[in-house]
């Protein structure tokens, strides 16, 4: 069996639902992202991903908004140049200083701190569980590439943490972007 699951797609209203995203629309997106540089298998990956992390995000949306203790986890690759922010290591985890207001982290982390979140600048998404952990976090909110969103949503079912997702609109490890729009509706 080519699946580890099983699952029964026969009732029509499964069908219908299915149709609307069916493989020719999902093509036409993908087929859309080509000008922009991206392979068609890369776009269709991209898609998968991107469409993962909204039913991820619809799933733990009610038992999210439940909790009382939360904590944002951003990535350095958004730190614009010349940042001055210095890493923690006990944490790990770069601490803003402020150092611009052109600066969508430093947006981000004031955004998040005035609603009550503690804020991570992280290197890198295996350290999350260490922080959820030792925090007692029983909310996060990550803002990330979505493949490193996808594995961190696997290590927060594992945790039995509800968490919400914001996926970068520009990737790279350097001068990446979000949207903090995005980012306030989901906090």
């Amino acid at each position: 069996m080519p699946y580890d699951f099983t699952f029964d797609l026969t009732p029509a209203a499964v069908r219908g639902l299915l149709s609307l995203l069916g493989k020719e629309p999902v093509k036409r997106v993908a087929a859309s992202l080509i000008p922009l540089g991206l392979s068609l298998s890369s776009a269709m990956r991209l898609i998968a991903d991107l469409a993962e992390i909204e039913a991820l995000n619809a799933y733990w949306r009610d038992e999210f908004k439940r909790s009382k203790k939360r904590a944002l986890f951003l990535p350095h690759c958004s730190r614009r140049a010349g940042c001055r922010a210095e890493l923690d290591p006990k944490t790990p985890s770069y601490v803003c200083v402020g150092c611009g207001a052109e600066c969508i982290v430093m947006k981000a982390a004031d955004m998040a701190s005035k609603r009550g979140y503690d804020v991570y600048i992280v290197p890198g998404g295996s350290c999350i569980p260490k922080i959820i952990r030792e925090g007692g976090y029983d909310g996060a909110v990550g803002v990330a590439c979505p493949s490193e969103l996808i594995l961190a949503a696997k290590a927060l079912m594992s945790l039995k943490i509800p968490g919400q997702a914001v996926p970068l609109l520009k990737n790279g490890c350097a001068n990446t972007t979000f949207s903090l729009e995005d980012l306030s509706s989901i906090l």
